[in-house]
């Protein structure tokens, strides 16, 4: 009977083991089906960038979960006109192959956005800061420890989880170890057809980074009271992540006493190039206008 029952444990083990590897594959195999990777193994179009301004303000942008920094470029290129130098880096573990992803933890992230905000601060007197989806949640977290922050966009912070992806990534160790990568399943992020099909996203969530997201969320959540820059939120109404619900309580947590919600229609997530990008855009460029001061 011990023999039988290790024979089973290692048939079932092996089992495992080859589903692991076959869904890593074919995982692989269907993020690079719209993504073709460079030299450097960052996909083509997705990489971190700079538009220079010596001595000018400047903006430091964080993309979102799965995402790269191609979905700032619109607000980047505005930002930029009107007179502000503008960073976007790719964060840890986006952009690259999916065992990139598979790999990636909320303390990466978090270290990088960091990182890139404090070389920012060191080289310009006037720093702004936005972030989208998970960007948003890294962003609060940058802004509850940087009291002196002069401004703050938030365009579809990713503040709140559904329950089931929130159940998912609570017991993603077991469920990792079989299938290490799903499809994205919950709804289209972009309306607009022509932005979608340049998107440059994973279209997959990895059970590490599944984790990594929700981390970064609940850490966001718990920093929101601490939040003292004044503060922009743009929100869809249609968004296919985040309700309209759950926006309205992050908000109300929100500590900053200057702060201001303003909704938008006939977008889903990734407001920052779907209908209606413009608008938001431009209302996160007039944010970061307003609050300019030059030391």
């Amino acid at each position: 009977m011990v023999a039988v029952a290790a024979a089973a444990v290692v048939a079932i083990a092996l089992a495992a083991a080859w589903t692991r590897a076959k869904t890593t594959r074919d995982m692989d195999t269907l993020t690079l089906a719209h993504r073709r990777l460079g030299p450097d193994g960052v996909v083509i179009g997705g990489e971190g960038f700079v538009l220079e301004r010596r001595d000018a303000p400047a903006v430091l942008l964080l993309h979102g979960g799965g995402d790269t920094p191609q979905t700032l470029r619109y607000l980047a290129a505005e930002l930029y006109a009107a007179g502000f130098h503008v960073e976007a880096p790719l964060l840890p573990g986006h952009g690259r192959r999916l065992v990139d992803f598979m790999h990636v933890t909320a303390d990466d992230l978090t270290s990088a956005a960091l990182a890139a905000y404090h070389e920012l601060t060191a080289t310009h007197g006037w720093v702004g800061l936005i972030g989208l989806s998970m960007g948003g949640a890294l962003a609060v977290q940058i802004a509850a420890g940087a009291p002196d922050l002069p401004a703050l966009g938030l365009a579809a912070p990713y503040l709140a989880m559904p329950r089931a992806i929130d159940v998912a990534a609570r017991v993603s160790r077991l469920w990792g170890l079989v299938v290490p990568a799903v499809r994205s399943g919950d709804g289209i992020s972009v309306f607009d057809p022509d932005e979608r099909a340049r998107s440059l996203a994973y279209g997959v969530f990895t059970a590490g980074a599944l984790r990594a997201l929700r981390t970064t969320l609940r850490r966001a959540v718990a920093a929101l009271p601490n939040v003292a820059a004044p503060t922009l939120v743009l929100q869809s109404r249609e968004d296919n992540r985040i309700t309209v619900a759950a926006a309205e309580r992050a908000f109300a947590r929100l500590g900053a006493k200057e702060k201001r919600i303003e909704w938008v229609t006939g977008a889903a997530h990734i407001i920052t190039v779907d209908y209606g990008h413009d608008r938001v855009n431009g209302a996160l460029v007039d944010w970061m206008l307003s609050h300019v001061v030059t030391r």
